[in-house]
């Protein structure tokens, strides 16, 4: 049952991360196409910015889940074993050290907002906190995620953000081709 929530959680994000895409499109087609007629969207440029602000949040844990994040394993890709299940904990530790001091951060940032009433300088005044949860959500949502992959991985299983190598020469060219990672 948990597992199936943590899923969901992280399905979630990524598809609240394709509706911000969705905006961030939307604002820029009437934004340009506006100018041309004379319509203009008050403060359009804000809700741009802040919408691709939320929509690279709340997309970093399903990214990650899938394996498609950049990460470097140069030095991981030469363990095997034991060892290298270490160091995968080592810096799935080092990663959450970071992220909860941030996720702290980011959640006291928009409280404090919300809390003094700041509003932002724009055309149309918006309460600060509004566009600043999209981002403290989204980096949440990323701490849970590598505190559920450090869980997994603590238990022994492989790392399920690593995907496997690909099989034939086929596969690797339609991994490439696609975007993903090899």
């Amino acid at each position: 049952m948990i597992r199936r929530l943590l899923d969901g959680l992280y399905l979630l994000s990524g598809v609240l991360a394709a509706i911000f895409l969705l905006v961030i499109f939307l604002l820029m087609i009437g934004l340009s196409s506006g100018r041309d007629i004379g319509f203009d969207i008050p403060a359009g440029d804000d809700f741009a910015s802040w919408s691709m602000v939320a929509m690279s949040f709340l997309g970093l844990a399903h990214t990650f889940k899938k394996g498609e994040m950049i990460r470097v394993g140069l030095l991981l890709e030469r363990l095997t074993g034991r060892k290298r299940q270490v160091m995968e904990l080592f810096a799935l530790t080092v990663g959450i050290v970071f992220l909860a001091y941030f996720t702290k951060n980011a959640i006291q940032l928009t409280y404090d907002s919300y809390r003094f009433d700041d509003m932002s300088q724009g055309v149309i005044a918006v309460p600060l906190w509004i566009p600043q949860t999209g981002y403290a959500l989204g980096i949440t949502i990323l701490l849970i995620a590598m505190i559920d992959e450090f869980v997994h991985v603590a238990s022994g299983h492989h790392p399920r953000y690593e995907k496997e190598p690909p099989k034939t020469p086929e596969e690797l060219i339609e991994r490439v081709a696609s975007g993903g990672g090899v």
